[in-house]
């Protein structure tokens, strides 16, 4: 298989991306009805937001999927009136680039729920890291700031990952995805026993 993404794929990415970003400029309001104060059950929602990323990777296959479905489909958020602004873009370039990281580690080989968990956990480190820069976390109490961060991590793993893989696993039973994945030696034998 081919490494280097071909204009199908890039045209593919973005609409994958497109459709995210308007679940993810509704979710916004979907995040705001779980915001309790203390509760922190916002973040269990928050990991929707990752979702383009791990979607894309788990149906192209290729370097750079990743990161150019979550930088598009924070654009296309933004883009939608999201009530974070630009906010939302620059979120989504760290998120991007952080579930990317993840599936280089693994050699853009394993396409399987727990590494699209993965890159679910590193994109919700990464928007972590700008949550610390906005100073609002540093007003938490210790116990408040622990379970924000393990709400943030077990949310971001359970939608990017299960979650995620069973879309796609669904969406490889209607055949849609074998329109942008090569055909494999294993495809050719099932054509010769026929």
């Amino acid at each position: 298989m081919k490494k280097g993404l071909k204009l199908t794929d890039i045209l593919v990415t973005v609409v994958i991306a497109v459709v995210f970003g308007i679940i993810y400029r509704v979710w916004g309001d979907v995040y705001n009805l779980a915001s309790v104060p203390g509760i922190q059950l916002e973040q269990f929602v928050y990991g929707m937001w990752f979702m383009a990323s791990t979607v894309a990777f788990l149906i192209i296959r290729k370097p750079g999927v990743a990161f150019l479905a979550e930088v598009a489909a924070a654009l296309a958020e933004m883009l939608l009136g999201s009530q974070f602004s630009i906010g939302s873009l620059t979120y989504g370039i760290v998120q991007g680039l952080c579930a990317e990281l993840v599936f280089a580690a693994f050699g853009y080989k394993r396409y399987t729920a727990v590494v699209a968990g993965l890159a679910g956990m590193a994109s919700g480190a990464g928007a972590l890291v700008f949550d610390y820069f906005k100073s609002y976390l540093t007003e938490l109490q210790p116990w408040n700031l622990s379970l924000y961060i393990v709400l943030r991590f077990v949310g971001s793993f359970l939608i990017t990952g299960p979650l995620a893989y069973a879309l796609v696993k669904a969406l490889e039973k209607t055949g849609v995805t074998q329109l942008v994945r090569p055909a494999s030696l294993d495809d050719y034998q099932a054509l010769d026993r026929k």
